[in-house]
Order: structure tokens, then C-alpha cells, then sequence
């Protein structure tokens, strides 16, 4: 793990930083650079940590992903404006693995990155 915080101010008991399986770190990274502006610092080729995420933390080599079905915990991103970032995402070889759908307090929608992670993108308005 990164022992660099600079982004993410250190708060005693609470979450700090998040790693996430990747088989491919490259697609990982092409991914969410193209999509999210994250920018990456790379700790050897099974390892690297994010950046500009609204939290650090780290992609580590992996075959195995992340997915609620298998009882994971789900990364939500906030977007200002929901339907731009689908097609981001879609434009960006991710997948999009549950519609927009409506919820007390906005919409969301689910997708996996390229190596199958699943994630959920939401907004108020």
C-alpha cells in the first residue's frame, strides 16, 4: 500500500484507502484514466496506487473481482450528470450490467470495468 495520503487527509477511524483487484492493472488504468481523470503511480507491475479518486488506493494484480452478487462491498461514484457518464463508460470499454433506475433520492446505475470489477454511479438529479 501507498504510504502516500497527500490526497486524503488521515482521519483517525475512518476510511482512508481502498485496493481493488485487477487482472489487468493497464486496462485498469487506460479505464479510469479515460473515464474518472484518475492518474496512477505504479509500485511494480502487480501493484499500483490511485490518485485523484476522492480516496486513495491501489489496483493489485488479481484474478479474482469484485462483484455484489458475491457479497462485495459496491465503490458508488457521484456524477452531476448521470447520463454523460454512462456513456463514458460505454464509450471506454466498460459495461454497463444494470440500467438507470430510480431510488428515494436519485438515480443510479451499475457497471464493470474491464476486468469485470462492478461498480454503481449515482446522482440527485
Amino acid at each position: 500500500m501507498s504510504q502516500n495520503t497527500s490526497n486524503t487527509s488521515k482521519q483517525h477511524e475512518k476510511i482512508n484507502y481502498i485496493e481493488l483487484p485487477a487482472k489487468d492493472i493497464e486496462k485498469a488504468k487506460s479505464f479510469f484514466s479515460d473515464v474518472f481523470a484518475w492518474t496512477f503511480e505504479d509500485f511494480g507491475p502487480e501493484y499500483t496506487a490511485i490518485h485523484n479518486a476522492g480516496i486513495d488506493g491501489g489496483f493489485y494484480k488479481s484474478e479474482l473481482n469484485v462483484c455484489t452478487k458475491n457479497g462485495s462491498a459496491l465503490v458508488v461514484f457521484y456524477s452531476n450528470d448521470l447520463d454523460s457518464t454512462q456513456e463514458k463508460i460505454e464509450q471506454s470499454t466498460g459495461e454497463i450490467s444494470e440500467a438507470i433506475f430510480s431510488f428515494p433520492g436519485g438515480r443510479r446505475f451499475h457497471f464493470t470495468d474491464p476486468n469485470g470489477n462492478e461498480y454503481a454511479v449515482w446522482s440527485d438529479a
